[in-house]
């Protein structure tokens, strides 16, 4: 056997693991499911960090069954990427102190608005420093005893290094993260904060403890991932100017490459990963969350295989009824953190199938909503390589090119975020001078989805779903006032 390559994706709900030949083969891949706690606010969303560990443990049992010591010896190197900004606070022997805040947390508003009183700088409530000061504030304890503040991903890389770091996964985005200059301003302590990497540093070797605990053999090489998105926009191929990524999970994040940046508050602008182009994104908050939220509540009984077969029975455009899928507000392009899912068009000849394909179309139109967002911004793609396990999802994959107009590509490893990790590991262990190469090299597109030419109900319905939240946007805040 070759040298092989672990890599990791920290998901919100599916942590993945694969293993790869040192040639790009994926010999095999494990993932998963882990579930966020219920809490008692809607704007409280929180997961057990340790979830992730035993998640790793098992996905490594898997991985490594049947390679034998030989074959444990032969890995070449280790990339952990994942979801965020999702805060998770540790102290020095790697306990968590308290569940980790997700990316879907939101009770930082007031943080937020102190930060931009202080240091002129908005940071959206999701971001960590928002909820770095709130905990200052309302878990003061919790604060003082916490030694390091991290991302999955880097807890993860903490438990195999012991070295504490932060990914910056582009220039642009230092204050989503954090600068010394902020931490500064903001009177927090200096020393709980990791220094920031980028993605492809070379950022540690397993210790002894991670080979107590994972089974992972000392001083193989850990090299820097990051967040989510962008190792799927490398496992994508989405590397030139005007290709699209669609990182298809819990959210959707829409990633375009630019050749020159875009001023547009609606959305979010900084380097690629692949330098000298821009990354132009808009971030959709609930996309697979509130297809899970819909099997979970009204269709307990199948699976989610069962789900989409389900909904594909039913008409283009669902019988006329929408669903906006802002079940924990929005960002991209709407930044409005008060909207809230909605129906539109429940009728009494309306059932659970026309409901399903309702949800999913709703993505279909979130995304075109963003990508016309782009548009007006001069930012075009005429194609989206779907990144994640909804990329296996043929059903989805068609509406969301019938909806939007544009070529679905679906790469061989629908597990972009793993195939981005190996691209990294590539990369830093000197196969391939740059990710760029790396990415057009190992990435190979198994499928691809062209839009319907019966593409007018869609336009119809997309135009009613833009209107859908403006006509309701006032009403959101007025509910969200209620005690």
């Amino acid at each position: 056997m070759n040298g092989t390559i672990l890599t990791f994706d920290i998901g919100s709900t599916i942590v993945k693991g694969g293993l790869f030949s040192s040639g790009g083969e994926l010999l095999k891949s494990c993932s998963v499911r882990v579930e966020m706690q219920g809490t008692y606010s809607s704007v409280f969303q929180e997961i057990d960090p340790l979830l992730w560990v035993d998640a790793v443990e098992e996905i490594l049992k898997s991985l490594l069954s049947t390679t034998g010591r030989a074959g444990r010896n032969l890995l070449e190197a280790v990339v952990v990427s994942g979801n965020g900004p999702t805060l998770t606070v540790i102290d020095k022997s790697g306990k968590p102190l308290i569940p980790a805040m997700t990316w879907l947390d939101r009770r930082a508003l007031t943080e937020s608005e102190h930060i931009k009183g202080k240091t002129g700088v908005w940071i959206d409530p999701s971001f960590y420093l928002p909820k770095i000061l709130w905990l200052r504030k309302h878990r003061r304890s919790i604060y003082e005893k916490a030694d390091y503040f991290l991302s999955p991903a880097e807890y993860i890389n903490y438990l195999l290094t012991g070295e504490p770091f932060m990914v910056i996964p582009g220039e642009g985005l230092e204050n989503l993260i954090w600068t010394g200059e902020l931490i500064e301003k903001l009177e927090l302590a200096k020393d709980k904060f990791p220094p920031t990497v980028d993605i492809g540093a070379e950022v540690g070797f397993t210790a002894a403890a991670a080979e107590t605990k994972f089974g992972i053999p000392r001083g193989v090489p850990v090299f820097a991932g990051g967040p989510d998105f962008a190792m799927a926009i490398l496992g994508s191929g989405a590397v030139e100017p005007g290709s699209g990524c669609d990182r298809a999970g819990t959210s959707e994040g829409i990633n375009i490459c630019s050749s020159s940046p875009v001023q547009n508050s609606r959305l979010m602008c900084y380097r690629h990963v692949i330098t000298p182009y821009w990354n132009v994104t808009g971030i959709i908050s609930t996309t697979g969350k509130a297809v899970e939220w819909f099997q979970r509540e009204f269709l307990p009984e199948i699976s989610f295989d069962q789900l989409y077969s389900y909904a594909a029975g039913a008409e283009k455009g669902s019988g006329k009824l929408m669903f906006l899928p802002y079940l924990a507000g929005e960002r991209a392009p709407l930044w409005d953190m008060h909207a809230r899912g909605t129906f539109l068009g429940l009728s009494l000849h309306h059932g659970r199938k026309e409901m399903a394909r309702a949800v999913l179309e709703s993505t279909g139109y979130a995304i075109r909503d963003v990508l016309e967002t782009m548009a007006n911004s001069g930012v075009h793609t005429d194609e989206l390589r779907i990144a994640g396990s909804a990329g296996r999802i043929d059903v989805w994959n068609q509406i969301k090119a019938d909806i939007t107009g544009k070529r679905v590509l679906v790469p061989e490893v629908a597990l972009s975020e793993l195939t981005g990790g190996l691209c990294t590991a590539l990369y830093g262990l000197g196969r391939f001078g740059s990710l760029k190469d790396a990415s057009q090299k190992i990435v190979s597109i198994a499928k691809v989805f062209e839009p319907g030419n019966d593409r007018n109900i869609y336009d119809d319905l997309f135009n009613l779903y833009r209107e859908g939240y403006r006509s309701l946007k006032e009403l959101y805040g007025r509910l969200a006032l209620i005690d």
